[in-house]
């Protein structure tokens, strides 16, 4: 472990891509394969392999404790490293080796192939305190270097500039392979560990598809207006842009015993909270690996016997939020929030990866996977707007709504004027805006390019107070550079009632003038955070108001960005409660609802 570590901190000494790749090259090639293979999950920032749904389950507080017990020192000075930091990794170092004598400071106790063995102890472990002895025991056997890896391996975040894509990068180099097959491997198998061990034996070509391990999700690029879209390409695919949750669709099994799985933009599974979608993807005839989004759906008439469900939209976010991190989704919650999960594009179908094809060709695939679908399946189906409605297989009660699984509708526009035109219709049906994607692109998992784009708006725009400020992290630790910010409650006297926090879109020089300031007028110091004199202005922009019981308001802005500070504006010329209940009420609300 401490040759990791050593090897970590040369990574980190350097800005330059190509030397970080040397070092880590050397490294991987100078470890026996399994050491190395470990070594690579570790640098990729995680215990496990990517694939794998073991979790350590371990935060910020059980290691803070650990490394508290293990130095004794106090939450002023423990709060002060981390200040000088901004990571704990290097605080928990600089603690242990002020406490520590230099021959154990300089010993190294632990081995990669351990460590590994002891985070599989860690997420086996059940409950804090169990889970804190194997941490507390594991940080005391180790240096103070080896200490400030593993915590940041715990936690997630190396910091130390090293993407996983320079990683598979690294392999190449270390093992002479290319790396579009170390990348492609890397993908298929969700480990990069094997990855490695693969590239090793020259046996990069064996690797094969892992169903139920997401696949990083290609991202768009924001565009503010229809000329500057049209900059990009000519003819394009269009699509409403929907208000609700990313999702990436995994539907495998033998006949009989098919089941799907659902996994966020975070690429963490998220099949729970929509049950009732499961049955209707189950019943694809054909692995397959989907992408599109989860909304909230209110159809506008249910499906009879006789007669199909008729064409219905999308509900705001704040609906779909109801069904966010729950245990359990009861029958009532489905029945007050049903969901449809809107299609726009396919990845891999009959054992056949399609990321390299271009969207054209996906898209057809696509329309044939539900053409298929409806000529196959068992389960009653009724055509929604190209696509297709299912009833729950289990109903409890009064059954919740029939989840909806739509093939999302696909429009083209020749030029500004038009897309323009299209953008209107689709806020007009209660959606975000457009997206806007160049038929001939593969799909670039995990890459924000020009091959989409999205043309959104903000919703609205807010002066707010802020009212508290907290230090950032990374290099932004030592600024207070994150904002709880508030609006007026008239009924209340003019009382501040905070709405939301945001922390981007000023400068590091209005930041640094802002953090002197609240530093200044701070009336309460809570460590991390302070309350502040509220008499700073700002103009935030936001996507959308949601109910929330997280603030007094009751309301929470979904996405606010600072616009600009206006220190032409007093506290008293703040937006009130009022306005905020208004917007939240005219929201995203189809003409026609």
């Amino acid at each position: 472990m401490h040759l990791l570590a050593a090897c970590c901190e040369a990574i980190a000494a350097t800005t330059r891509k190509t030397e970080k790749i040397s070092i880590l090259a050397q490294y991987f090639s100078d470890r026996a394969l399994e050491d190395a293979a470990i070594s690579a999950v570790f640098l990729s920032g995680r215990a496990f392999p990517a694939y794998e749904e073991t979790t350590l389950q371990v935060g910020g507080s059980v290691l803070w404790r650990a490394v508290r017990e293990l130095t004794e020192a106090s939450d002023t000075e423990m709060t002060a490293a981390y200040r000088r930091y901004g990571d704990m990794g290097s605080a928990a170092q600089e603690l242990l080796e002020q406490r520590q004598s230099p021959a154990r400071a300089a010993s190294a106790a632990l081995h990669v192939v351990e460590v590994e063995r002891v985070f599989r102890q860690i997420a086996a472990a059940r409950g804090n305190e169990p889970k804190y002895a194997v941490v507390r025991d594991l940080l005391a056997r180790a240096t103070p270097l080896e200490a400030k890896y593993l915590v940041k391996i715990m936690l997630g975040d190396l910091r130390i500039g090293l993407r996983e894509s320079l990683v598979e990068e690294s392999i190449a180099k270390a093992f002479s392979a290319e790396l579009p097959q170390v990348q492609r491997a890397n993908m298929l198998l969700g480990d990069i560990g094997e990855t490695l061990r693969l590239a090793q034996s020259g046996r990069l070509a064996q690797a094969e598809m892992r169903m139920f391990h997401p696949i990083g999700f290609m991202l768009a690029s924001p565009v503010e207006t229809p000329d500057e879209a049209f900059e990009y390409f000519e003819h394009a695919a269009v699509e409403d842009k929907y208000d609700g949750i990313r999702a990436q669709a995994h539907v495998a099994g033998t006949a009989g015993e098919r089941t799907a799985r659902f996994f966020s933009r975070t690429l963490d599974e998220i099949t729970g909270s929509f049950p009732e979608l499961v049955p209707a993807l189950a019943a694809f005839p054909q692995d397959v690996i989907l992408d599109g989004e989860i909304v909230a759906w209110e159809a506008a008439a249910p499906a009879g016997e006789s007669s199909p469900a008729t064409v219905g939209h999308a509900m705001p976010f704040s609906q779909l939020q109801k069904r966010l991190g729950r245990k359990k989704v009861t029958a009532a919650i489905m029945r007050e929030v049903p969901v449809a999960y809107i299609v726009f594009d396919v990845l891999y179908a009959g054992g056949e990866l399609l990321l390299e094809k271009p969207l054209r060709e996906r898209a057809a695939s696509l329309d044939n996977i539900f053409a298929s679908v409806r000529s196959a399946t068992s389960v009653p189906i009724a055509n929604v707007q190209g696509g297709l409605q299912f009833e729950p297989a289990v109903q409890s009660g009064g059954g919740p709504a029939p989840a909806e699984v739509i093939r999302a509708p696909v429009l083209r526009a020749q030029g500004p004027a038009e897309l323009e035109d299209l953008f209107a219709r689709a806020r007009e049906r209660g959606n975000e805006g457009l997206m806007i994607k160049d038929l001939e692109s593969p799909y670039s998992p995990g890459r924000r390019g020009k091959s989409w784009l999205k043309l959104k708006r903000e919703l609205a725009t807010l002066d707010v107070v802020v009212t508290a400020a907290e230090f950032g992290h990374g290099k932004r630790a030592g600024v207070l550079s994150d904002y709880t910010f508030a609006v007026r409650d008239q009924a209340k006297g003019g009382k501040l009632v905070n709405i939301g926090k945001a922390y981007s879109g000023l400068t590091d020089i209005e930041i640094a003038e802002l953090t002197q300031w609240f530093l200044n007028h701070t009336l309460l110091d809570e460590g991390f955070r302070r309350q502040v004199e509220p008499k700073r202005v700002l103009e935030v922009a936001f996507n959308n108001v949601m109910i929330s019981d997280r603030y007094e308001s009751g309301f929470a802005l979904r996405f606010p960005r600072i616009m600009r500070i206006r220190d032409d504006k007093s506290p008293a010329e703040a937006d009130t409660l009022d306005t905020l209940r208004e917007i939240y009420e005219k929201q995203h609300l189809p003409k026609s609802a």
